[in-house]
């Protein structure tokens, strides 16, 4: 994932979104770490992470409670060395109910094209059953499957 390195370009900007979204549905905590410099610095919300090996345990806490999790992220805007997304992306507790969770991430790549800063902002909007708009199989989101914009969302 980290072979595309600044500066980019609004095709390999949109491109490291993609993978970023691929990565995420993987839903593999480790996989997912390595496109993170080892030091870097995420806010989640309102918590602060540090390193791949807090990654590594906030995503597995993460999915452990966000079941059958699919997300779909949008580029919104990038310079040479960062990225601006918007996404959404449906799961449900335990207890079988189900959230559309919406925000944006800033994100700065080192050289090497590696995220060394995450900030995310995300909210949670309880939905219906019936409301869902993300049917695919686990993992990969399909290349035919809308994007947020033609979602409505």
């Amino acid at each position: 994932m980290s072979s595309l390195i600044p500066p980019f370009t609004p095709e390999t900007a949109t491109q490291k979104v993609r993978l970023a979204e691929d990565g995420w549905n993987s839903r593999d905590p480790e996989r997912v770490s390595l496109v993170y410099t080892p030091d870097s610095r995420w806010r989640n919300r309102a918590e602060f992470i540090t390193g791949r090996a807090e990654i590594v345990a906030f995503l597995t806490r993460k999915w452990a409670k966000e079941l059958d999790y699919r997300l779909i992220k949008e580029i919104w805007a990038f310079t040479d060395h960062r990225i601006a997304v918007r996404f959404a992306y449906e799961w449900r507790d335990d207890s079988g109910n189900w959230f559309r969770s919406y925000g944006n991430e800033n994100w700065e790549f080192d050289a090497a094209g590696l995220m060394q800063r995450r900030f995310a902002s995300i909210n949670d909007l309880p939905i219906k059953e019936s409301e869902r708009k993300y049917h695919w199989p686990l993992g990969r989101r399909p290349d035919d499957h809308p994007g947020l914009t033609e979602l409505g969302l």
